[in-house]
């Protein structure tokens, strides 16, 4: 069985492996030059060596442990899962809100939500094998990658040359430097998704989009749940208005949420985990059978050997310029490594540009790269662009239209009037700078916003759009509406009286 093997050892898990790191598998024979070796087997590589094979080139994708990376393994796909049922479990509990009444109590089973996840993750993970890369060209290496010159890198006794390579090696849970923690011990997004047993109290340090979407899950599936974080709020990067409505939602849900708090230290107790927290000068203790860490990450760039290909790097990752190449220029790095921007679809994005860049002379530059993200709490909070505090720290004068969802038919209808879309504008321009949208399905709407943005549509545009009734996605009309009537200047009212008026 191999070391790689995912917990707990059953069906679904055994599948998994068999695809993102088969324990028969036998490296090929390097090919005498490889036009893209990727490093890394999440989303960056695999992207970089497939497009590099698509082209006609010779490819080489190394992965020193699963295929598909965090996403498939220990990210978006586990989590979605757990996100999707503890949605479930929510909704039955307030079904009687809509006239639906459940007899008796809802109960989770939590062996069968880990099974489900499971089983769709083994399921997804044939679209990351390493049979099916292979099977589009791509020279798959199992094994560990260390640079021995700047164009040759080794992996279990193979030395491969190579004209180009990106580094996408990802990064993983970061390790608060807290007295005792070590000792207690600590869950992250590696480890948390390996659970078949729910913990009946759990202690989730970090208010970021990881530690906000596992604690309500978590809350959902029947867990009480607290919340530490460092900063004066939860969510510190969105919109504050953003953050306030998932407080508030996490609040009525029964989440202990702690912000201005610092764990001073932990410690076992008689009954669990201890955390001693600090705030405003006090401290109090909290108590759990389980702590998630999800306060931030670091890149994965030990063991690689990075000096001898001439690669700078430091605390955020590979030291890359605005066209995402290392200060080697045969070698480009993308994905969470890179220290941009930590999403799926950003690594998949700058993969796309690496390989632009490294073959036809492109000029993709990852300052230009429009990210839209969603934190997929419920309500969920999509943001694309600048937040008003960013614009205002660049020094842009920006107009701000808003709309609630508590006026729009559809969110009325749902019961899901607790949300709200914003967008900032260039003053005076409506030529839009960022978007946030706040609601049940504010990551399928922020698209919309995005399609303007990288189009360069102005957002008046958005009142010309036919959207579908009754929808969420009204409140961007809403928007483009309000915009519009902005531009009706009193000489612009004059103007339209008089020719109403005149043809009577």
């Amino acid at each position: 069985m191999s070391s790689a093997m995912p917990a707990p050892d059953d069906e679904f898990n055994r599948e998994l492996l068999r695809h993102a790191h088969p324990p028969e598998w036998k490296n090929p024979a390097p090919r005498a030059k490889y036009h893209m070796a990727a490093i890394g087997g999440g989303t960056a590589g695999i992207i970089s060596a497939l497009a590099t094979a698509g082209l006609g080139g010779n490819a080489a994708l190394i992965e020193r442990h699963l295929l598909g990376g965090d996403c498939l393994n220990y990210g978006c796909v586990p989590s979605k899962a757990l996100i999707r049922a503890a949605r479930a479990a929510y909704e039955v509990s307030r079904a009687a809100d809509f006239g639906v009444r459940v007899e008796g109590e809802v109960r989770v089973d939590f062996g069968e939500v880990m099974r489900r996840m499971r089983r769709l993750r083994s399921h997804i993970s044939h679209h990351d094998s390493a049979e099916r890369f292979t099977s589009l060209g791509v020279d798959v290496f199992l094994g560990e990658a260390r640079f021995t010159s700047s164009d040759r890198v080794q992996v279990t006794g193979h030395e491969l040359r190579f004209t180009r390579c990106v580094i996408a090696t990802g990064g993983r849970a970061a390790h608060p430097a807290i007295e005792g923690l070590e000792q207690v011990g600590f869950l992250t997004n590696e480890t948390v998704f390996s659970l078949t047993e729910l913990p009946s109290r759990l202690i989730v340090l970090g208010g970021g989009p990881i530690g906000c979407e596992l604690a309500q899950a978590f809350r959902r599936f029947g867990s009480r749940v607290t919340l530490i974080q460092r900063r004066p709020r939860i969510l510190p990067r969105d919109e504050p208005d953003a953050s306030a409505v998932v407080t508030q939602q996490f609040e009525r849900e029964g989440i202990d949420v702690l912000v201005n708090a610092a764990v001073v230290r932990a410690q076992r107790s008689a009954t669990g985990k201890r955390l001693v927290v600090r705030r405003g000068g006090e401290e109090t203790a909290c108590e759990a059978d389980e702590i998630l860490v999800a306060a931030g990450r670091t890149p994965n760039v030990e063991g690689l050997d990075l000096d001898a290909a001439g690669v700078s790097y430091n605390e955020r990752g590979i030291v890359v310029d605005d066209r995402l190449r290392s200060t080697n220029p045969r070698i480009f790095a993308a994905g969470d490594v890179a220290g941009s921007y930590q999403f799926t679809h950003a690594a998949d994005a700058m993969a796309r540009a690496c390989v632009q860049n490294a073959f036809f002379f492109g000029r993709k530059k990852l300052s230009r790269l429009l990210v839209p993200h969603t934190t997929y709490t419920d309500p969920e909070v999509a943001h694309v662009g600048l937040t008003a505090a960013e614009a205002e720290k660049r020094g842009i004068a920006i107009d701000t239209y808003r709309e609630n969802l508590s006026g729009v038919d559809r969110a009325i209808l749902d019961g899901d009037e607790e949300g709200f879309a914003v967008v900032h504008c260039r003053k005076g321009t409506g030529r839009i700078v960022g978007a946030t949208i706040v609601g049940r399905h504010a990551g399928d709407m922020i698209g919309e916003m995005a399609v303007m943005m990288s189009s360069g549509l102005k957002l008046g545009a958005l009142a010309g759009v036919i959207h579908c009734y009754p929808t969420q996605v009204e409140v961007l009309k809403r928007i483009g509406d309000q915009f519009q009537r902005g531009r009706l200047t009193p000489r612009v009212a004059r103007l339209l009286k008089f020719i109403l008026t005149s043809r009577r």
